[in-house]
């Protein structure tokens, strides 16, 4: 009779158990990034009143009688099924789609979170705002004018230099392609007019930088060859005017490897089949036979200091017309409409720091306002052998434990790490249907338990009451 008492007890005290739990699990229902807990049940050791027998030839086996002694917790798992996502379209804020931690700092001390609300501090530090950990990940480093993200380090804070600088840079590189018209007729060599110019000459023009980041038009006009078929000529100027003349005597000077000895111009020549065949510069110089054509390219850079020797500051680019025998990012002669342009060049002026992007693999890449985009840094995540063995910390976060293994640190996509979303933030996984159906399931539990007490007791008093 003692013994049905202390089992009531033991199901009172543990249904009082799973009842905090899902209460704790109500209370989180809209807490950002909150993985849900279960409560899990097992029978205490049972008292044995008599063991098992084995059969005899005479008789057959007897089951053991034992009596359960009541129940205890067996576990209080944390589940962390994803939640559902919520959009923000706050930048900081980042959420996981799949498996996966962010890695806070707090000194020296790591904390894992799969609550990506985020912020920046006043050093532009990204943090978590609530407690002002340090959201952990990896800095870029400039490596021959590119940003590399080196993800084999050990993960730093993350910095975001809003308002920094992007200083200027001079233009190295422009790149031309497309189509010059077969039929564009050619510029007679005398008595030519105005019209009969303008109609000859495919004209582009692309704005350059120079060091300084000011800004110059780069003018290339595209003529036909009087008399021979398949060539035209190319006149290339620096800051022409609206007469065609150069403005300030930029002296613009073209040609293969060099620019000594050269003038403004260059001869290209196509196949029969209408493909980049060959160059030649105005020294006569011809270029390669196969493989890109790069023609070098310098002009006076104004109001700049002059050299030590008096002459003035020069600047150098190249121009990239295609790839010989290629139709594909290369200028082609065609009986079609005239398209050849400039589409890529690698200058621009000083700019600063305007706004930051995160991407799904928590690339950060910072937006300038000179239209430049450069990589900042990457978040970090952590996963582990076994995620339900972390410790809750408080504050939305886990720490490592005996059990969980030790954090295996990488990028977004990579070792069952899921992705991450910009501008959205992770819901909690509580179900309030589920929560409540466990709570009508532990009310009744409890009850019964209580019952199992209280009809002890009546029993109980029924011994009392054999002696009046």
């Amino acid at each position: 009779m003692m013994r049905s008492l202390y089992s009531g007890v033991s199901g009172l005290q543990n249904h009082q158990t799973r009842m905090d739990v899902i209460g704790n699990n109500i209370s989180n229902v809209n807490t950002t990034g909150f993985k849900r807990g279960r409560v899990n049940f097992q029978d205490m050791i049972s008292q044995q009143t008599a063991g098992a027998a084995k059969p005899t030839t005479e008789v057959g086996g007897v089951n053991p009688k034992e009596v359960g002694l009541g129940m205890t917790v067996a576990a209080i798992d944390t589940v962390f099924t994803q939640g559902n996502l919520q959009s923000t379209g706050i930048s900081t804020d980042v959420a996981i789609q799949g498996n996966g931690f962010f890695i806070e700092k707090n000194g020296d001390k790591s904390y894992y979170t799969r609550a990506g609300a985020f912020g920046l501090d006043s050093e532009g530090t990204l943090v978590n705002p609530a407690n002002g950990y340090r959201v952990q990940g990896w800095m870029a480093r400039e490596v021959n004018g590119e940003q590399i993200v080196r993800t084999s380090a050990t993960p730093e804070d993350l910095i975001i230099p809003v308002g920094s600088k992007d200083p200027a840079k001079a233009t190295q590189n422009v790149n031309f392609a497309c189509n010059l018209n077969k039929n564009t007729p050619e510029i007679p060599a005398e008595g030519a007019t105005e019209s009969d110019i303008v109609k000859g000459t495919w004209a582009t023009e692309m704005k350059i930088y120079d060091s300084m980041g000011n800004q110059h038009l780069l003018s290339v006009n595209f003529t036909r060859v009087p008399g021979t078929p398949n060539q035209w000529t190319a006149n290339v100027a620096v800051d022409r005017d609206s007469t065609g003349e150069v403005e300030n005597a930029t002296n613009t000077r073209i040609g293969l490897g060099t620019t000594d000895g050269v003038e403004n111009t260059f001869t290209v020549t196509f196949d029969n089949m209408g493909t980049l065949q060959s160059v030649t510069d105005s020294a006569g110089n011809v270029s390669n036979p196969n493989g890109e054509i790069i023609l070098q390219t310098s002009f006076d850079v104004t109001d700049a200091t002059a050299n030590a020797d008096g002459t003035p500051y020069r600047q150098t680019m190249n121009i990239n017309i295609g790839t010989i025998g290629s139709s594909i990012n290369t200028i082609t002669q065609s009986a079609s409409q005239s398209s050849t342009k400039p589409y890529y060049q690698d200058g621009y002026a000083l700019g600063y720091l305007d706004n930051f992007k995160i991407d799904s693999s928590g690339t950060i890449t910072g937006v300038y306002s000179n239209g430049t985009n450069r990589t900042i840094g990457q978040i970090a995540m952590a996963t582990f052998t076994n995620q339900g063995g972390l410790e809750k910390a408080g504050d939305n976060t886990y720490v490592e434990s005996n059990n969980s293994g030790i954090a295996n640190i990488g990028v977004s996509g990579v070792a069952g790490k899921g992705s991450l979303l910009a501008g959205a933030l992770e819901m909690s996984n509580v179900d309030l249907t589920e929560q409540f159906t466990d709570m009508i399931v532990t009310q009744r539990g409890f009850q019964s338990n209580a019952k199992t007490i209280t009809t002890a007791d009546t029993l109980l008093e029924t011994v009392l009451s054999l002696k009046r």
